[in-house]
């Protein structure tokens, strides 16, 4: 019963928490251009608290999965002084930026502390060589890389950028050795890996897959259960799926040997055999060292951390409306849910809430009706017409909006519902 209990607060606490910042920033910048709220409400439904202040009626509602900021004249033309609708566009479009301007900054924010206190990073140093691979011919434990086919090396992070975009071919490799520069050719060695493209949740239950994987092709689904691996039972855990998978693989050399999966699907128990795709990952075989444990390399440590995290979310909205992923990969609020009751320790609610509060922050900015950017889309439209919408179109452009966003909603939470059960 405590367990569940503290499962709602952190849920509740998360989510009323970045929809409050969210609102909040609307509010603030309003207030700020002198746009009259007539209400600050977090939730929706029946309201459950409410106190009216000078002008503005705040208000608690009952369901906690958004929150709204009324405003004079925001969804009718209004002559009364303090409305939105008379205010300027670039006001206007201030106000609405404002609530996901605040959720990417305060996600920003978190996650550049949780980086900056959480250690070093691994700089350019190298460490050690490993044995076999293309750098022991090369280079010294104590060099520098300080450059690879023109692209700087500050860190190992530069390094393994460089080398995901190798395809075995030669590089040009810049070294510094005791203060003095040395240029190597080298071929880095080719490591051949074999991969499925499952992704499992810790009851080995099949949550996604890459979208053109082996387990797509054989006929795999979301939502089946491995219950066996090549004959060897799972017993409900993703640790033993996977550890069972690496042992076949390391046994076996032959790129078409398949895997035999026995998968449980709704009622019913499936088998299917499953031929890996085999892929080459190309390595130049060095470790490197930590950077200095300094209060600058902390700070450097987290820039590029916050930097690669704010990428990530943009790649995966990329990933989405290119195709490489699906809607039924998106997670909705039962999806989100799920994962805050599993996190462990305030450092991983907080990484949490920072990639939350920025996924939040960043999805309201897209260009869709009924959303932050779907808004100012249509104040940039009344900026270049010089007039505003027919208030009756601009209606309707939200209502389809709105149902779009309804039915996406309703979509992603079917999905996640089918991940959890």
């Amino acid at each position: 019963m405590v367990e569940i209990l503290i499962v709602i607060i952190k849920i509740i606490v998360l989510l009323g928490f970045l929809i409050l910042i969210h609102e909040l920033g609307h509010f603030t910048v309003a207030k700020l251009c002198k746009v009259k709220v007539n209400e600050f409400a977090i939730g929706f439904g029946p309201t459950i608290w409410k106190k009216h202040g000078k002008e503005t009626k705040y208000a608690l509602r009952l369901i906690p999965l958004g929150g709204f900021v009324s405003m004079e004249g925001e969804d009718e033309q209004s002559e009364k002084e303090g409305s939105f609708s008379k205010a300027s566009i670039p006001k206007r479009m201030a106000i609405v930026f404002a609530g996901a301007a605040v959720n990417i900054i305060f996600a920003i924010i978190v996650y550049f502390i949780l980086a900056s206190i959480g250690g070093t990073y691994l700089s350019n140093e190298v460490d050690s060589v490993i044995e076999g691979y293309a750098a022991q011919s090369y280079i010294q434990a104590g060099d520098k890389i300080i450059e690879i086919n023109g692209n700087k090396i500050d860190s190992k992070s530069d390094l393994d950028k460089v080398m995901a975009k190798n395809n075995g071919e030669e590089i040009n490799v810049k070294i510094e050795r005791r203060g003095n520069e040395i240029d190597v050719k080298m071929t880095p060695t080719e490591v051949k890996s074999k991969v499925t493209g499952i992704y499992l949740d810790d009851n080995a239950k099949i949550i996604t897959m890459d979208k053109d994987s082996s387990a797509k092709r054989a006929g795999i689904q979301n939502n089946d259960v491995i219950l066996k691996v090549n004959g060897q039972e799972v017993n409900g855990s993703r640790d033993k799926a996977i550890e069972i998978l690496d042992e076949s693989n390391s046994k076996s050399n032959e790129e078409n040997k398949p895997i035999e999966f026995t998968l449980k699907r709704g009622d019913a128990e499936v088998v299917i055999d499953l031929v890996p795709d085999v892929v080459s990952d190309y390595y130049l075989g060095v470790n490197m060292k930590f950077a200095e444990d300094t209060f600058v390399n902390r700070c450097i440590n987290g820039f590029m951390e916050t930097k690669e995290f704010i990428l990530s979310i943009f790649d995966n909205l990329a990933q989405l409306f290119t195709g490489r992923v699906g809607i039924d990969q998106m997670m909705g609020p039962v999806g989100i849910s799920e994962v805050v009751a599993n996190t462990n320790g305030f450092r991983e609610f907080f990484e949490m809430m920072a990639l939350i509060s920025l996924s939040l922050g960043v999805t309201n900015l897209l260009p869709i009706p009924a959303l932050d950017g779907g808004k100012l889309l249509i104040l940039l439209i009344e900026a270049i017409r010089r007039k505003p919408l027919k208030q009756e179109t601009e209606m309707n452009i939200q209502l389809v909006g709105f149902a779009i966003l309804i039915g996406l909603f309703l979509m992603v939470t079917y999905n996640d519902i089918l991940r959890i059960f």
